[in-house]
């Protein structure tokens, strides 16, 4: 291979670039795809031999398989190649524009699917509603607030004019219909590049006038208000569905882009950091590493793009690699995420085929890592596989495999087939009690009054056991936060206290507010085991409640009776506890709240109520917002669970009451024997399925 070299793209598709390369990589899911696919198997064999009811409910098990769609939610600094680095992934190197204004704060969810949509393509488009944008006009976002609370009139201002600006240029793109699409969406049922920027990417400014076509076609037009976009790709080269969110950053003028990215993360399972090699990851990234600090270090992938524009990788790429692993640990990041090194812009041109414009600089580089790579890439490769190896497009993808099949994608396995083996039991119990009934064993009246008597009884104690211990745990959450809270006031009015009587009223005070963060995370972290244990404490007493009452109705049948409880919620991530505070910001702005105090009592004062009102944003987040979605997915998945139990054990009720004549006609030709050596065939092969 030489400087020189080029080649065609591999496939067809409809968009630019060879998809075939997104395959690669994909074999490190095929132990999950199997397990889906045989779950699949399964549950078609249930749909096969049961009845109406257990037909629908095999098929809805199905769909939920179908909709497994994990995510991945891209985070980034600036110029770090973040969207080309996505544009990539999906296999459509200009997709997304790369270089968006920084009032833009639109996160854009690419859904890819190996399966084509009926409806192919499209978009959904969905803008802020009025609230959100009020919060920005009224106090200009959270830097406004910052400001105001600051005192800091020369930076209030400059973002009141900001603001201002923006106000009057929505206004001159969107006229008369500006406030009318807050709250709004428009759905497309295709999208192109063009469509994509006129919602996402600011253009240039242009004349208000009464064409609409003219208008509807300018870029940028939507971009001001455009919350967040969904594209929807097919893929049939990529093994399963995904979903990836790239981000607007955590770094824009009113502090929106942090409040987007924290909602996008606590959504995913799985964020993918993306740095510059020329950055690395300094200090100035606090604002990345705080969020990333509140994830677990598995769920983290760090990739270090731009390598093509190093000097010398093969020396270069262990010196960034130690120096991010510093920095993280210096920071309390998450020093066991994974790194990977690679070039977004490499895999674009192997997507698109061609070398012959690389420059002589990335060129260098490519063979330089090339060289250094030379035993981790597998022989007789055509270049544009070679390329896109080295490029680290598919070992990121190798690694969001993996943690995709031991994580998200096996929970969402064991839940369908706990569920699944629920069903299987209760038709295995009813064939018991259909056979009993066909040999005409005596069976006891069924009071089926009696039973859903019971099963209404277990629900109503069971939910009220789950919200009562829920509360009790919030009400340990919130005593925990708060004497945090007041807590570190008072250490931090302490030092500031000390730092006035030792440097006086000239010299500014620094406060790290790391322990706070500290403190908080602990307190969530036992709440969220509590939580847990718990909801898994109840769950199981109410299979073993349901369990009960088919030995009651049904013990004289020799049917035997298994139910599985569910799994409890999983906790979310407190990514919330990243958000920026006033503690965090050294700039201008604190600089003038510095001066305008006078006395060491107006110091302490200002200053506990300052960062009292900075952080109850974050604690009442973590009180209310976080623990309340914990209960409320906890209490859905009771829910859920009694109403798919009542619906098995009241069909197994009403066989119990048919006549055997009955009986005989509702199995049809099918034999008993036959039958229930496919339940049984069919339960074993779902108990696999359960980690």
């Amino acid at each position: 291979m030489n400087a020189e070299t080029s080649f065609a793209p591999n496939g067809d598709d409809n968009s630019p670039g060879s998809t075939r390369l997104l395959g690669i990589g994909s074999s490190r899911l095929d132990s999950f795809i199997e397990k889906l696919k045989n779950l699949d198997s399964s549950l078609e064999k249930l749909a096969e031999f049961g009845d109406e009811k257990t037909v629908a409910t095999a098929k809805r098990y199905q769909q939920r398989l179908a909709d497994i769609e994990p995510s991945i939610t891209m985070i980034g600094q600036v110029k770090a190649g973040k969207t080309s680095l996505v544009n990539a992934m999906v296999g459509w190197p200009d997709l997304l524009p790369a270089d968006v204004n920084p009032w833009t704060s639109v996160v854009t969810s690419l859904h890819i699917s190996p399966q084509e949509r009926a409806e192919g393509n499209n978009a959904v488009f969905k803008f802020f509603d009025q609230k959100e944008w009020n919060r920005l006009l009224n106090k200009g976002g959270r830097i406004g607030e910052l400001a105001s609370r600051a005192g800091a009139d020369e930076e209030l201002e400059n973002v009141r004019e900001q603001i201002e600006q923006m106000r009057e240029k929505s206004r001159s793109r969107l006229g008369r219909k500006f406030e009318l699409l807050l709250g709004q969406e428009h759905d497309y049922g295709y999208f192109d590049q063009e469509l994509i920027e006129r919602y996402v990417c600011l253009g240039d400014d242009f004349d208000d006038d009464d064409d609409e076509i003219q208008a509807a076609e300018t870029q940028g037009r939507f971009a001001d208000i455009t919350k967040s976009a969904d594209l929807f790709l097919h893929r049939p080269e990529m093994p399963i569905k995904l979903c990836i969110r790239d981000t607007p950053g955590v770094n824009d003028t009113f502090m929106m882009r942090e409040q987007i990215t924290i909602r996008a993360i606590r959504e995913s399972r799985i964020c993918v950091m993306v740095l510059s090699a020329h950055q690395a990851l300094s200090s100035v990234d606090m604002a990345l590493i705080r969020l990333i600090s509140n994830i677990k270090s598995r769920e983290v992938i760090i990739f270090v793009n731009r390598i093509d524009e190093l000097s010398d990788p093969a020396v270069q790429v262990p010196e960034i690699r130690e120096s991010i692993r510093e920095t993280l640990k210096n920071h309390q990041g998450p020093t066991d995420a994974q790194i990977i090194f690679g070039s977004a812009y490499w895999a674009n041109r192997a997507l698109t085929g061609s070398l012959d414009d690389l420059s002589k600089d990335s060129a260098l580089a490519l063979f330089n890592w090339a060289e250094n790579e030379l035993e981790c890439i597998p022989n007789q490769q055509s270049p544009a596989d070679m390329i896109w190896e080295l490029s680290g497009l598919p070992a990121l993808f190798r690694a969001l495999y993996e943690r995709i099949a031991e994580g998200v994608g096996q929970e969402a396995i064991d839940k369908v087939a706990r569920s699944a083996i629920n069903l299987t039991n209760g038709l295995h119990a009813t064939n018991q009690i259909i056979t009993s009934q066909l040999d005409i064993k005596s069976l006891d009246h069924v009071n089926k009054e009696g039973i859903e008597s019971n099963l209404n009884q277990i629900e109503a104690q069971t939910l009220r056991q789950l919200q009562d211990e829920y509360a009790k745990l919030t009400d340990g959450l919130c005593s925990r936060i708060d004497r945090s809270h007041r807590s570190f006031l008072e250490r931090a009015t302490a030092s500031l206290i000390s730092h006035l009587e030792k440097n006086g009223e000239d010299s500014v005070w620094q406060y790290n507010p790391m322990g706070l963060r500290v403190l908080l995370r602990s307190a969530y972290q036992i709440y969220g085991a509590r939580a847990q244990g718990s909801a898994q404490k109840i769950f199981e007493l109410a299979a073993t409640e349901i369990c009960d009452v088919y030995g009651r109705t049904f013990g004289n049948s020799g049917a035997t009776f298994a139910i599985e409880a569910p799994q409890p919620p999983r906790i979310p991530p407190p990514v919330f506890l990243g958000q920026t505070i006033a503690l965090d910001l050294q700039g201008s702005w604190w600089k003038s709240w510095w001066k305008r105090r006078r006395g060491y009592q107006a110091f302490a004062s200002n200053f506990y109520s300052m960062i009292m009102e900075e952080t109850d944003p974050i604690v009442n987040e973590l009180k209310q917002v976080q623990a309340t979605t914990i209960r409320d997915d906890a209490v859905a998945i009771l829910r859920e669970f009694l109403s798919d139990q009542r619906t098995i054990l009241l069909d197994a009720v009403e066989k119990a009451e048919s006549s055997p004549e009955d009986l005989q006609d509702m199995l049809g030709d099918q034999d008993y024997q036959d039958r229930q050596q496919l339940v049984e065939a069919t339960l074993s092969s779902l108990n696999t399925h359960v980690a």
